[in-house]
């Protein structure tokens, strides 16, 4: 009798303990802020440009070491706006050591102008298509230099206008995909350029075999957010200008963000394959964030029709809440559109864009202060931090 007793009491007292104990819910709800920033951190940002063949390919690792005024003007502005996932555009790929590690060493982890530093103890960097030598003339000058338009995406040495990811929660590294290898044409009526005026491919038959879609790459980047997935979808396509009539790069920007809207379609996205040799997609309800400088606009005439529509108008994407700011709408008062604006030369290029499914949006934002407001400085230009600016997002996974 005393035994079964003690066996009560025992069951009793481990019930109350665990009625004390915090219980934590399955798929609780988990709000963050996710940005994206065109940092401009790439060697034409700290070399002339006859140096930048030869030199390239340090500048920013030697600029990192030099507590360079631009990179901490950059700092500044990430501490200031806080975002717990980070994706940086033209931040060159070097070796995580000399790169991004002393980014946040030196920069991030150090208060800039009175801000609080900033931690992300998870990153992820891979390499890019810019700069890596192609063997063919892609540009169509008669000279195969494999440098420059020759180049398997425009740039001066292998890494510039690389990519990164930051961020405060893991992120699954064993699950990224990446796109880099990916070829145009392997996509479904691919807009594969033509020489003008005729039906004839601008590109030879042997580069349009080999010749890849990603002019830096395309990412799926998995981050655990406590009990949730978040995909987070980088990428930074081509600038639909500096061709000519047959308009190669403008029909490449739009097929780089059609892979997106193929990619978040599971019924669209077979043919897609990763540099693993995976095929598919994006899975039913998955929370996914698209980000990046995607260099399209509905302003822009250089863009082919539709381009960023894609994606602004998909039926997985929640593009009802558009970020703006008063410095934007300063900076061209004429432009009823202008408070959209995420680049100094008037167009919304940069876009954190998250998925209907599991995602509720709660506000969104562009970091330009008004020119007489607080901080206006660190935007003035690409010198002092970047011609593009932070946009943001705030969000609630459910």
């Amino acid at each position: 009798m005393k035994l079964y007793t003690a066996l009560v009491l025992s069951v009793s007292a481990l019930t109350l303990v665990g009625c004390d104990m915090p219980k934590e819910k399955i798929n609780e709800p988990v709000a963050l802020r996710v940005a994206t920033f065109n940092v401009s951190m790439d060697a034409s940002n700290y070399l002339a440009a006859e140096e930048l063949p030869h030199k390239g390919a340090s500048a920013l690792r030697d600029a990192l070491a030099q507590q360079h005024p631009q990179i901490q003007a950059i700092a500044e502005i990430v501490q200031h706006t806080r975002p717990d996932v980070l994706v940086l555009n033209e931040f060159d790929y070097v070796d995580q050591q000399h790169g991004v590690d002393v980014f946040k060493r030196d920069y991030l982890a150090v208060s800039q102008n009175g801000e609080s530093p900033i931690d992300y103890p998870y990153v992820y960097i891979a390499p890019v298509n810019t700069g890596v030598p192609s063997p063919y003339d892609l540009s169509g000058d008669g000279e195969a230099t494999g440098t420059g338009n020759d180049a398997w995406g425009f740039g001066f040495y292998p890494g510039q206008y690389g990519m990164a990811v930051l961020s405060k929660y893991p992120i699954q590294t064993d699950a990224v995909r990446t796109f880099q290898m990916f070829k145009w044409k392997d996509m479904p009526g691919a807009l594969a350029p033509l020489k003008p005026g005729t039906s004839e491919p601008f590109y030879s038959a042997e580069a349009w075999q080999e010749f890849r879609l990603s002019s830096k790459s395309h990412w799926d980047v998995p981050i655990a957010v406590k009990q949730h997935t978040l995909h987070v979808l980088v990428s930074h396509p081509t600038p639909p200008v500096f061709d000519g009539k047959e308009n190669r790069n403008g029909r490449r920007n739009h097929d780089e963000i059609r892979f997106w809207a193929d990619y978040i379609q599971p019924h669209l996205s077979d043919y897609i394959y990763d540099d693993n040799g995976n095929f598919g997609g994006l899975g039913e309800n998955q929370a996914f964030v698209i980000a990046g400088d995607l260099n399209a606009s509905v302003e822009s005439d250089d863009n082919v029709p539709g381009a960023i529509t894609q994606l602004l108008k998909h039926p997985k994407v929640n593009a009802e809440v558009t970020p703006e700011s008063r410095g934007g709408a300063a900076h061209s008062p004429d432009n009823p559109q202008a408070s959209t604006h995420t680049a100094g030369w008037r167009k919304r290029a940069d876009y954190v864009l998250p998925s209907v499914a599991g995602i509720s949006l709660i506000q969104a934002g562009v970091f330009w202060p008004e020119p007489n407001a607080a901080k206006a400085e660190l935007v003035r230009n690409r010198k002092v931090s970047s011609d593009h600016r932070l946009v943001w997002i705030d969000i609630q996974l459910k």
